[in-house]
């Protein structure tokens, strides 16, 4: 089953600035991952000025069984959770309960006397006295932790440790003790390392609250914003429309090797029936999340509105313009990480839990400099352009992200459709689902600083 524009939406796109036959490029390249043999199915949706510019769905969510990916497929978004976890620090940091350079150890007392890996380390025991990580730093992925699919002494010893946060039956808490119990892969502020840093968040959100993680996502974020198929698990009632997780390797759910470049592979991994997202007992801040298209565009056009929500305001415009702006010193390349990660390093810099470009020509794609925006291990991405407003959501089911280029050839698609126009800076109108739950009230204020 394959959904497209509908002849209105051919003519709202061409007002708000794009041009239609360029926007059905963009069906036809989700089409060819399809046939190719490379994405079992995936959706896209983009927005201008909170008005819908286009939604395309195609291929399966379940090969097995037949089903389409639709628009209200849900799928694991795996790291585009950490946007959330940040904006729900960001919440509480707005009420004065800390400062981002406060130590992690003021609200997780396991994480005193830390110690980090000596430079060039071949064991874990080889390590140096250093300072404990500041909330800063687990923002911005420059705390010293570390995943265990990375390389390296630390990840080694997280995979053996049995630490990977993925949603299973290991409460938060204690996942997080055995995250304390090591040392940092370096001290913190030296570099960048994509890491766990947002699952120790989640933690502190807890701490802060006096709140579980899910319930305060689903009171304080989730709720306000109409993202009512967001969560930790999916219930039920929903699994039939719960997307079958895909591998493009022979072997190793998670291995971070591009794809065969012979013959595209489709392994199944997880299906809704043997899922630890239906009933997870550990909420990971940095990957366990579930949504759908429309749910996660919500989340896009909270941002994209500088924290205005449909029913008020989450977080302030100032707070927002700095979460977007870059935190590092230069690009995150420049940072000397030896990690994978779900975004381009050179010419794009990091901000609170999303990347942000610096340069698009460094970055090698097209975009506005300022785009914020992450993806997830599954290949899903979305990305804020607040120069041009616009708001991109893609979706698919596949791991890991760096099976393909898919994100640099969404981003050419999409900005090779766009031909400027005028529009209206309004509230997020999808025109086919419930206006009470996406107006968003008063007219946006536009881009803000960056």
């Amino acid at each position: 089953m394959v959904s497209g524009p509908s002849d209105d939406m051919t003519s709202k796109s061409q007002t708000l600035g794009f041009d239609h036959a360029r926007l059905d490029r963009i069906g036809d390249w989700m089409a060819r991952y399809v046939a190719q043999g490379k994405y079992a199915g995936s959706s896209v949706l983009i927005a201008r000025g909170g008005h819908e510019v286009y939604h395309h769905a195609t291929g399966l969510r379940d090969i097995e069984t037949g089903l389409p990916f639709e628009r209200d497929t849900i799928v694991r978004i795996y790291s585009m959770t950490k946007p959330v976890t940040a904006v729900a620090v960001m919440m509480l940091f707005e009420q004065g309960l800390f400062s981002l350079d406060a130590p992690v150890s003021e609200f997780i007392p396991a994480f005193r006397d830390m110690q980090a890996l000596s430079p060039g380390a071949e064991r874990i025991d080889q390590v140096v006295p250093c300072a404990v990580p500041t909330l800063h730093q687990l923002l911005t992925h420059t705390s010293g932790l570390s995943y265990a699919f990375n390389a390296g002494v630390l990840p080694q010893a997280m995979a053996e440790a049995g630490i990977g946060f993925d949603g299973g039956s290991t409460p938060l808490a204690k996942m997080v003790g055995r995250v304390a119990a090591l040392p940092l892969a370096f001290k913190p502020g030296e570099r960048w390392e994509y890491s766990v840093a947002s699952d120790v968040l989640g933690q502190v959100v807890e701490q802060v609250s006096g709140t579980a993680l899910d319930r305060f996502f689903h009171d304080k974020v989730f709720a306000p914003l109409g993202m009512s198929e967001t969560g930790f698990s999916v219930p039920e009632d929903a699994l039939r429309r719960f997307a079958t997780l895909y591998a493009s390797q022979p072997d190793g759910a998670f291995a971070l090797t591009p794809a065969p470049t012979d013959v595209p592979i489709l392994r199944t991994v997880e299906t809704a029936d043997d899922s630890c997202f239906r009933n997870p007992v550990g909420f990971s801040g940095g990957g366990g999340l579930v949504s759908t298209l429309e749910d996660y565009m919500r989340f896009c056009e909270m941002l994209r509105r500088d924290g205005e929500g449909p029913q008020g305001r989450l977080l302030s415009p100032r707070t927002v313009a700095f979460m977007m702006r870059n935190h590092l010193a230069g690009d995150i390349a420049s940072m000397g990480p030896t990690s994978f990660a779900e975004q381009p390093m050179q010419g794009v810099g990091f901000g609170l839990a999303g990347a942000v470009v610096l340069d698009p020509a460094r970055a090698r794609a097209p975009g506005s400099i300022g785009d914020f925006g992450w993806g997830g291990m599954a290949s899903t991405v979305f990305w804020i352009d607040r120069v041009l407003d616009l708001s991109v959501v893609f979706l698919t089911q596949l791991a890991p992200s760096s099976s393909y280029p898919s994100r640099g050839e969404l981003k050419a698609l999409v900005h090779g459709a766009f031909v400027e126009g005028n529009f209206d800076r309004g509230g997020f109108d999808t025109g086919g689902f419930e206006q009470d739950s996406l107006a968003m009230g008063a007219r946006s204020n536009g881009p803000g600083m960056l």
